[in-house]
Order: structure tokens, then C-alpha cells, then sequence
């Protein structure tokens, strides 16, 4: 399958447990500070794409350093500290030459973006959930290879065993 070719990479970044769940009522699974520190470092300074209610569970609104985009349906739809556009489509139609685009959720711009994205960086949680009603999409061996991994183990701050693991369009 050919991708699209846009001017600039666009990665997907996500935290799912074996299950491939990423979110239940609006709402992170797991509280791992350290894949929120990579997601800070990795995202500061560049583009965040998301839907409305990924927007709409931050708990202080537009993430601060970044370019916010929200996907809304709504036409009258206004996302303080961030920009709107109806439609992935629309919304990369804005962006630039070099600039660096990660899609932070929910699950069905995932799905949207997962055939244009570049890279995916994910944080595969070693555990399931109790409870979760959002999930990420498969990734397909046959289209993505991993690039890196870094396994972690469980201790006082991360009630699991994780791994940070970038995968790259093969």
C-alpha cells in the first residue's frame, strides 16, 4: 500500500495495554509519568492533531509549546488556544513544509491516521485494563517494522511493566 506523500512527517503516539486499549470515559488507563515526560519531550514544539473529546479530557485545555488542532464536525466549534478544522484532510492541508505533525488521539482519528502516518510511537503497556472502551487500531506487521524499543520494568511511580517502541513505515 502507497502512502500519501505529504511535506512532513506525521507520527502517531499512543499508550495501549495488550489489548491495544488506550481510553475508558474519556479517560488515560494507566498513570505512567514517564511516558508522560516522553510524550511532552517528543511533542513540544511541534503540531498536535486530535478530535474534539481527546481536546475536551485535557485537564488545562491546549497543550502548551505546540500547534493545537481539533477535529470538530461542528462548524461553530472553537477549541480556546487552538486552531479547528473539520477534517484530517483540511487540517494537514494547514500544516507545512518540515513541520512535524503527531496525532495524539482519540481513536478514530487514529484510524484515519494511521494509512498517512510515518512513524508511530507507542507506549505498549505490559497489562490489561479493568475497564476500557476505546481502542487503538492493529498495527500490521506487514506494513510497520520496529525501529527501537526500550522495556522498562515496574517500581514505585509505574504500576506496570512497559516499553516505549517506535515502529516506521516499511
Amino acid at each position: 500500500m502507497s502512502q500519501p506523500a505529504y511535506p512532513f512527517p506525521i507520527s502517531i503516539i499512543a499508550a495501549l495495554d495488550r489489548r491495544r486499549a488506550i481510553g475508558c470515559e474519556g479517560k488515560l488507563l494507566f498513570w505512567l509519568p514517564n511516558d508522560l515526560k516522553r510524550f511532552k519531550a517528543l511533542t513540544t514544539g511541534h503540531t498536535v492533531l486530535m478530535g474534539r473529546k481527546t481536546f475536551e479530557s485535557l485537564p488545562k485545555g491546549a497543550l502548551p509549546n505546540r500547534r493545537n488542532i481539533v477535529l470538530s464536525a461542528r462548524p461553530d466549534a472553537a477549541f480556546p488556544g487552538a486552531e479547528t478544522y473539520r477534517s484530517l484532510e483540511e487540517a494537514l492541508s494547514h500544516c507545512h513544509p518540515g513541520e512535524q505533525v503527531y496525532v495524539i488521539g482519540g481513536a478514530s482519528l487514529y484510524r484515519q491516521a494511521l494509512p498517512l502516518a510515518t512513524e508511530l510511537c507507542l507506549t505498549e503497556i505490559d497489562a490489561e485494563a479493568p475497564r476500557a472502551d476505546t481502542y487503538f487500531p492493529p498495527v500490521d506487521p506487514g506494513v510497520w517494522t520496529e525501529k527501537s524499543r526500550d522495556a522498562r520494568p515496574s517500581d514505585e511511580k509505574h504500576p506496570c511493566s512497559y516499553a516505549f517502541v517506535d515502529y516506521v513505515r516499511r
